[in-house]
Parts: structure tokens; C-alpha cells; sequence
């Protein structure tokens, strides 16, 4: 008879209250980064490595950290607490403190707290389906995995990994600085993605890292040919325009077409290869899951509404649209960052939020209304990814679904985590929120949605956006849903990062000849390039936070 595995449980006295301890330093430490600095670190990988630190303390109640699964939860929590209070809550509620407003602190910041939530447990539930594969890429997930597994098991493996950690951390660091050519550092986190990302993802978004920022030399050789076309001329500087966010609103249009078909295609049980294949989540399982969420953000705008009192400042038909299209985007905003954090390691959660922001500035919603749906929208996706990515780690960790019953509740167990992650970092960002203004240390993306709030869009801003639209749609449909090239293309054209590009193609060109023999060893170094980067990255924004 076979023995039932118990799963390590997240409500556990020892595991959630050092669990808890180190997520509110991670959500005060994170909070800090993303206001001096502009961004976060991988937090999964810091919080994999603060794990492992506290199984191999001296301690007699420490030894129960050597479990790998309960490295996972605490790594879970950490990462989902950090990420919530630098990329949600903390730069949801800067959005009003950037507009001059500070009266709505408190629904913005719940309001955020409850889109955060949701979208952790969107993640949870649509995780391996064919949406969102358990199989896909999920970069990072996959580096925090093999950090784990070879500190656990040491030998040959571990030796590898701490070679590309420390590559990772020396390649990316000021010694190989180019100031001239403008780079900081090798982009080894950009190599070692490469190394384990879907290929056709990494090509279309090195290819628009590489368009955006070396556009202006590109615009002198393409020119003629605009200028036969009818155009008059070519803006030097993508960044100054909205031609990215068409991209993205086109490949994001025909990407939610591609989805729908997949969650409502006739299913029989078989590919089209022939293979059939295997989810965790059915098709039908699927739809159910997505309609429920739609009701949730839905019952989350309404909820925001009435706390703010915003309804009393629009007409009954402006108060359902803002509803509507809060729920609509913040449903949509998700699933196009998880399915480029899924493929690509890279999410677009604050330019996707730019976009559904613009379209709701053309739908004339009051200022006040445009920064709670801003602040909403922009909760949803960020901890999407980042959970996406823990929750491949501990995939990875319980044996790659092997054992399903074992594989659901582990996948429960790192839920419950997340979301009191998500819980910690709304009550960290509510006690510290005012520090942060009187310093006025603010996410630098709080600044820019308050702008383009005060500022408002000019027709010249729609036309971009429709043009460059059809051409993201057109790509995205060439693609295919499996590859998601015009999402990742719109990605990289929304990242002012060059060399990370052409990192990402000098990496892809040395896996070519090694992959088929070497895979196995490719993913370990590719991990260790992730996490060496993660962590130079981290230490070199807490000298530069707190320096």
C-alpha cells in the first residue's frame, strides 16, 4: 500500500512566524529599493538564499529548514511580501501622493491590497493549464529551483551552481562597466534566461530591447522607406512616444483572442500532434476559474468605488463604464504579464498599466477615478508573475507533478504563504506609507502615472496608438499563442535596455550547439547566472538605499 506524502504546512507555529519576521524586512527593505532605485530585485531568488541561510544556522529549531519544501514556503512569502509593497500597494498609493492628493490614501491602499490578492489567486488556480503551463519557461522560478536543489544536495551540482553565482554576481558588477557605451555591467540575468526560456520568445524580445534603444541610428537607415510611405518623419526617441504601448495594445488584443480560444475550444483529449496533453487545470476548469475572477475584480472595483466615493462624482452610465473597464483591465492586465514573465522572465506590469490608463483618460473619467483605476490595474500583475514563478519553483521541487496529489497541496501550502505575504505588505505599506512622503522617497513610476493623469492625452498620442496597434496584432497573430512574439516584442520595445538584448542573442547563439548535449548543465548555469545577478543586484541597491 502506498504511504501518503504530507506536504509541509504553511500555518505551521515554526514555519509562519519566522516566515512573517523575514517578510515585513522584505516588504520595509523592498519599499526602500523601489523608491531610491526605481525597481525591485529578484525577490524570489533573495528569499530562496535567506532560506537556506537560516537551515544552516546553529540552532537546534533551525534544522527543520533543510526541508526543501519549507525553504519553499518561506521563500514564497518573503518574495510575494516584498514584491506587494514595492510594486503594488506602496506604488499605488504614491500615485496620489504625486498628484497632490492624500485624502484617498486609505481606499487607494485597499483597493490595492484586494487586486494584489486576486491576483495571487488567479495565478494559484490557472497555474498549469495550457494558458499557463507548469511546463512553460517561468525563468526565474526555475534559477530559485536550482539554487535550492544544489545547496541542498551539494556535490558536482552545487560546486556548478556556485561557479555561475559568482560569475553571475562578477559579470554583472561595475568591473566589466562600459560608462561610455553606456553599460553598467554584463547583463548576465539576461544570459542566464537565455539559457532556459522558450527561444522564439527570447529572439522577438532581445530584437525589441535592440530596436528601442538603438532606434535613433535605425530611424537614419529606414527613413527613405517612411518617407515613400508617407511619413513625414521618424521620432529618434521610441521612449517619447506611444508607439510601444500600440504594439502592446495589438499583440495584447489578438494574445486575448488567442487565450479565449484555447479556454474555449472543443476539447478531445489530443493535440493536434497527437499527443495528448496533460493539465493539472482542464479547459473547463479554466473558464470556470477566469469567470469567477471577473466577478471578483468586478466586486473589487465596486468595492473601491463606494470606499473612495467616487460614485458621487460621475453619472450613473460614467460609473458603470468605470466599472466595467476597471474590471475588463484589470482582468486583462494579468494575463498579459504573466504570460511574458511565463516566457521571458520579463513583466510589462507598469507600461500594461500605462495603456489601460490612456484609454480611460479618452473615456473622460474624473482625476480621481483615472489614479484609482490606475492603482488597481497596476496591483494585479506584478504579484501574477512573481507567484508564477514561485510557484514553478516549487513544481520543480515536488518532483515536476510526479505526484499530483502531492503537487496540489504543495501548490495550497505556497498559496496560503503568498497570501499572507500580500497581507504583510499591505500592513507594512499602511505604517510606513507617510514616512515615505515626508521623505518624499515614491516609486519613480507613481510620478510618471500622475503626469500623464494631470496632463491628459493628446489626439496625435491616439494616432500612435492605432497605428502601431495593428502592427503589434499582426505580429502576435504571425506567432502564434504558444510563443507570444508580439507581447515579448512589445516588451522589449517598452524596456530602454540594449545591451540586455544583445546579451540575450550572444547567449542564445552559445546555447545553439549545446543545448541537445548539455542541457541539464545549461539550466544549472543559467540559474546561477540569474541568481548571481539577483544577488550583486540587490546588495548594490541596499549600498546605494541605505549608503
Amino acid at each position: 500500500m502506498e504511504v501518503r506524502k504530507e506536504h509541509v504546512k504553511a500555518l505551521e507555529i515554526r514555519t509562519i512566524v519566522l516566515s512573517i519576521l523575514v517578510s515585513a524586512a522584505s516588504a520595509v527593505i523592498c519599499m526602500q529599493i523601489i523608491s531610491r532605485i526605481g525597481v525591485t530585485p529578484n525577490t524570489s531568488i533573495i528569499g530562496a538564499l535567506l532560506a537556506m541561510l537560516l537551515a544552516r544556522m546553529p540552532i537546534e529549531g533551525m534544522k527543520s529548514f533543510r526541508s526543501l519544501d519549507r525553504q519553499n514556503l518561506v521563500q514564497t512569502m518573503t518574495s510575494g511580501a516584498g514584491f506587494a509593497a514595492a510594486n503594488c500597494t506602496l506604488l499605488s498609493v504614491s500615485i496620489f501622493y504625486a498628484y497632490g492628493e492624500l485624502s484617498l490614501l486609505f481606499p487607494m491602499l485597499l483597493g490595492a491590497g484586494i487586486a494584489t490578492l486576486i491576483g495571487m489567486h488567479l495565478v494559484y488556480r490557472t497555474f498549469d493549464s495550457e494558458l499557463f503551463p507548469a511546463a512553460g519557461s517561468w525563468p526565474p522560478g526555475v534559477a530559485t529551483a536550482q539554487a535550492l536543489i544544489a545547496g541542498d544536495e551539494g556535490g558536482k551540482k552545487g560546486r556548478s551552481l556556485l561557479i555561475a553565482i559568482i560569475l553571475g554576481a562578477v559579470g554583472s558588477s561595475r568591473l566589466f562597466a562600459f560608462p561610455t557605451l553606456g553599460i553598467g555591467g554584463l547583463p548576465m540575468a539576461g544570459v542566464g534566461i537565455a539559457f532556459i526560456a522558450n527561444v522564439t520568445a527570447m529572439i522577438a524580445l532581445a530584437i525589441g530591447l535592440i530596436v528601442r534603444g538603438y532606434f535613433p541610428v535605425i530611424s537614419t537607415w529606414i527613413a527613405p522607406i517612411a518617407e515613400s510611405m508617407g511619413f513625414a518623419s521618424l521620432p529618434v526617441d521610441l521612449g517619447k512616444t506611444y508607439i510601444p504601448h500600440g504594439f502592446m495594445i495589438g499583440a495584447g488584443a489578438i494574445t486575448l483572442v488567442q487565450a479565449l480560444m484555447i479556454i474555449f475550444k472543443d476539447k478531445k483529449g489530443a493535440s493536434t500532434s497527437g499527443v495528448v496533453e496533460r493539465y493539472a487545470v482542464s479547459a473547463a476548469l479554466l473558464k470556470k476559474t477566469l469567470s469567477y475572477h471577473v466577478l471578483l475584480f468586478a466586486a473589487g472595483a465596486i468595492s473601491l468605488a463606494v470606499l473612495s466615493g467616487i460614485w458621487t462624482e460621475m453619472s450613473i452610465e460614467k460609473l458603470f463604464l468605470w466599472i466595467v473597464w476597471c474590471t475588463f483591465s484589470a482582468t486583462v492586465a494579468p494575463v498579459l504579464v504573466g504570460l511574458s514573465a511565463m516566457h521571458s522572465g520579463w513583466f510589462p506590469g507598469f507600461a500594461v498599466s500605462i495603456i489601460f490608463l490612456s484609454l480611460g483618460i479618452f473615456m473622460h473619467f474624473p482625476s480621481h477615478a483615472l489614479v484609482l483605476l490606475t492603482g488597481y490595474v497596476a496591483s494585479t500583475g506584478p504579484c501574477f508573475a512573481d507567484m508564477g514563478y514561485d510557484l514553478k519553483t516549487g513544481w520543480i521541487i515536488r518532483g515536476r507533478g510526479a505526484n499530483p496529489e502531492y503537487e496540489i497541496d504543495g501548490r495550497r501550502q505556497q498559496m496560503i504563504s503568498e497570501v499572507i505575504g500580500g497581507v504583510v505588505a499591505v500592513v507594512v505599506t499602511g505604517l510606513l506609507m507617510r514616512m515615505h512622503f515626508k521623505l518624499d522617497m515614491i516609486p519613480p513610476v507613481s510620478r510618471v502615472f500622475a503626469a500623464t493623469v494631470k496632463a491628459g492625452l493628446h489626439p496625435e498620442i491616439l494616432r500612435q496608438l492605432i497605428v502601431a496597434s495593428v502592427f503589434g496584432a499582426a505580429l502576435q497573430f504571425v506567432g502564434g499563442a504558444r510563443r507570444a512574439v508580439g507581447i515579448l516584442f512589445a516588451t522589449g520595445l517598452l524596456i530602454n535596455n540594449p545591451i540586455y538584448g544583445v546579451g540575450l542573442l550572444v547567449a542564445l547563439l552559445i546555447r545553439w550547439p549545446l543545448e541537445r548535449k548539455y542541457k541539464s548543465e545549461l539550466e544549472i548555469y543559467g540559474g546561477g547566472f540569474v541568481a548571481g545577478d539577483g544577488i550583486y543586484g540587490f546588495v548594490n541597491a541596499l549600498v546605494r538605499t541605505f549608503g
